[in-house]
């Protein structure tokens, strides 16, 4: 008999496109839309409520109709409820199968032309007994777990009705949509009675397989070992299944990279032994993934993997001069440890330490090295550094252990030959997890560190074919025996013409590039670039300066947004106007002569300074007075200076009255900043001598040197920052320690031209040139 289907349906009805799920005809369901979906469901409100859900059978390219299957079913909007976040949650019931006819319109609203499907629903034995066989099965599935809504049971139970009976029961059996749309389209409701009690047998004895497998697993096992309970099932379904056990394919995949990682002999005997251990660990267990990473590491490590060098020299020379300007002492290194390797394969790598101000160009010279050599560059930055385990890597008895940082990045640049730069190595820090400074010991040793061997991998490693570069910008923070194991290489600051020649060359198109001007480029002119350098920047190297002109870029870059006519030329007044006031002036050259202020020079690890040691006399009971953050070394220079003085006062004029009952102040301005070591000693003794003389210091002398007790003028350190920073000051004479004449060779031939140089042995020489008569 047909189906008696009473329902008022329009001739054109809004359909609307589904790609996910299944309607089914007296199935109430729930679907979530987006807010440029809703159309065809408000829509529906002209049209009885109803809307036809179709099923795609791929992307509509032109036609609709032909993307669509025949077959969908027509649904009564039951409630849109708009969500807050935007979009819709709309309940439908299903009403009838639909065939699609035709697509009456396409925009803004699918309208499509339907006819329904008729159904024929003839009662017979063989429809009852399939009626009573998939209710019977169906309760045997729910009796393995897969439970239904209560309604829903007193449902099957009435319902007598093959079509009612197959689609309610489709749902259930959460079939893949191809299938479902299959059913759907099958019209006969006998023949789609039998497809679903087909599919719901198979459905079954899956169930009854999965607790036949679970029953086994479950004497095998406690009931309190739930993941290995797990491990098992699926261990029984790969057995059933006849698929390959995935742990013995993990062992096998293991095994072929030990065999061609080309480990040192008896770094493989470790590795398979480690991996029979393996073999017998339970994976439930946190052992099988230590193991499993210790043994992924060893295998991954470059043992033998390394780059091949570029033995050019001219090529190598070349690159070198185009990363960096001057440089002269480093780049003749590098190129003799090129020309060494080429004569000699095998050799250390050696350990260069880079020490000198910031900004003159140590980190960006290690990248320019590994291009040189054609190797992979590593950096690392060791500042603040305070755990020796970053080093040298944790032992694998902790959780979470890992190699140190040296294993690490080599492991990561896949190369066992890499230029190495450990970056700021006079920041190191030490607490209670160790000194990482002792653990570098080993590493930074061409004696030591062809076995080096980290806490994790606990098996040596070469670390000879690696260029361990390293940077400072003090030595002193340095333990001495680290320091004994590097070749250390000074990078002094640059003078104001190497400083214009490097801005020229590299500074000032990388930052018209950086800043978006290379469209309409600006030509700085070099009386610019020294106005930059003079009047804006104090400091050794040229971060400053290149501050300064990615500064002069930006607003450049701001004028051309505005619509302003953009600069051709970037000239002194053009600086001046972008960049306001000048911020340093030449401090000596503006001053005068004064009783009781000398000019000293002063080494920082930013580079040269000059100081201006001040000393006033007063009223008192014979005290001395230091100010101006002084460190320990400085302050006895002081003392040592007064004790000078008044131990020679008729050979240096001045009455021994002076003295009693006369405290002494001496102070070196920039009080907040720290000030130490011996070198101001001559500085300070000059000053004591102008005071207590009446006799006026001349500024246009600077001067440096440690003195001992009896007069004498000691070497010191860092001259080629000074005389330096006394250029830039507007010295015009320096004084300095005879035995210091041998770093003149250190210092521009330009440079020497433009001051006057004294170098003296006894403080005595030093008084007849820095005071006046």
């Amino acid at each position: 008999m047909t189906e008696n289907i009473t329902i008022n349906m329009p001739e054109i009805v809004p359909l609307y496109p589904l790609r996910e799920i299944i309607a089914f005809p007296y199935m109430v369901f729930t679907i979530f839309l987006k807010q440029d979906e809703l159309a065809p469901f408000e829509e529906a409100a002209l049209f009885n409520n109803l809307v036809a859900l179709v099923k795609l059978k791929h992307e509509p390219e032109t036609e609709l109709l032909g993307a669509l299957h025949e077959v969908g079913t027509l649904c009564k909007v039951m409630q849109i409820n708009k969500l807050p976040q935007g979009g819709a949650k709309v309940v439908l019931e299903g009403v009838v199968r639909v065939r699609v006819l035709a697509i009456v319109q396409q925009m803004p609203v699918i309208l499509s032309r339907l006819e329904p499907v008729r159904e024929f629903a003839e009662k017979s034995m063989v429809s009852e007994a399939l009626v009573g066989s998939l209710n019977a099965l169906l309760k045997i599935a729910l009796s393995y777990g897969r439970p239904l809504p209560d309604d829903v049971m007193k449902m099957i139970d009435f319902i007598d009705n093959p079509a009612r009976l197959s689609d309610l029961v489709a749902l259930y059996l959460n079939l893949p949509v191809d299938e479902l749309q299959k059913l759907l389209e099958t019209v006969d409701p006998l023949e789609r009675l039998k497809k679903v009690y087909m599919h719901l047998t198979n459905e079954v004895q899956r169930l009854q397989i999965k607790g036949e497998v679970q029953a086994e697993v479950t004497k095998k096992v406690g009931k309190s070992q739930k993941e290995f309970l797990l491990r098992e099932q699926m261990k029984q379904i790969q057995e059933e299944l006849g698929e390959e056990d995935s742990r013995h394919s993990e062992v096998n995949e293991l095994r072929h990279k030990i065999d061609n990682a080309k480990m040192p002999p008896e770094v493989q005997k470790i590795a398979e032994k480690e991996l029979k251990r393996l073999e017998r660990i339970s994976p439930a267990s946190p052992e099988y993934t230590v193991s499993r990473t210790y043994l992924d590491y060893l295998t991954t490590i470059p043992w033998q993997v390394s780059t091949q060098d570029n033995k050019d020299i001219r090529q190598a020379e070349t690159i070198l001069n185009e990363d960096h300007y001057d440089l002269k002492k480093v780049k003749e290194r590098i190129l003799e440890y090129l020309a060494v390797r080429a004569l000699k394969e095998k050799m250390k790598g050696p350990i260069l330490c880079f020490v000198g101000p910031p900004g003159v160009g140590k980190t960006s010279l290690g990248r320019s090295i590994a291009r040189t050599l054609g190797r992979k560059f590593i950096r690392i930055s060791l500042g603040g550094m305070r755990d020796e385990a970053e080093i040298r890597g944790h032992r694998r008895t902790y959780i979470g252990a890992l190699p140190g940082r040296i294993i690490q990045e080599i492991n990561r640049a896949g190369s066992n030959n890499p230029v190495f730069m450990l970056d700021e190595v006079d920041k190191i820090g030490a607490d209670f997890r160790g000194d990482p400074a002792s653990a570098l010991l080993e590493v930074l040793d061409p004696e030591q560190n062809f076995s080096f061997t980290d806490h994790y991998l606990d098996v040596p490693f070469d670390l000879t074919n690696v260029m361990f570069i390293t940077t400072a910008n003090q030595l002193d923070p340095i333990p001495a025996p680290l320091k004994d194991r590097m070749e250390v290489l000074t990078l002094s600051g640059y003078t104001d013409e190497e400083k214009l020649n490097i801005a020229k060359t590299y500074l000032v198109q990388r930052e018209i590039e950086e800043n978006g001007l290379s469209a309409t480029p600006p030509t700085f002119t070099d009386e610019a670039i020294v106005r930059l350098i003079r009047d804006y920047t104090r400091e050794a190297g040229v971060r400053d300066l290149q501050r300064n002109i990615a500064s002069v870029c930006r607003k450049v870059a701001k004028e051309i947004a505005q619509a302003k006519t953009p600069r051709a030329v970037i000239d002194p007044e053009s600086v001046a106007e972008l960049l306001g006031p000048r911020k340093h002036f030449e401090e000596v050259a503006a001053e005068k002569d004064r009783v009781g202020v000398a000019t000293g020079l002063a080494w920082t690890e930013t580079g040269g300074d000059i100081i201006f040691v001040e000393a006033t006399k007063m009223k008192g009971k014979g005290d001395l007075l230091l100010t101006g953050s002084l460190g320990e070394v400085m302050k006895e220079s002081a003392r040592a200076a007064v004790s000078f003085v008044q131990a020679n006062c008729a050979e240096l004029g001045i009455q021994k009255r002076e003295f009693e009952n006369t405290t002494i102040h001496i102070h070196v301005p920039a009080g907040s900043i720290p000030k130490d070591g011996p070198s101001a000693g001559i500085t300070i003794a000059t000053t004591l001598v102008s005071l207590f003389s009446g006799r006026p210091a001349r500024r246009d002398i600077a001067m440096t040197g440690e003195m001992s007790l009896t007069g004498r003028v000691l070497a010191i350190g860092g001259l080629k920052e000074k005389v330096l920073a006394a250029r830039r000051a507007g010295v015009r004479t320096v004084v300095a320690p005879a035995k210091n004449k041998k770093d003149l060779e250190d210092i521009p031939e330009n440079v020497r031209q433009e001051l006057e140089f004294h170098f003296v042995e006894d403080v005595h020489e030093v008084l007849k040139l820095a005071l006046k008569p």
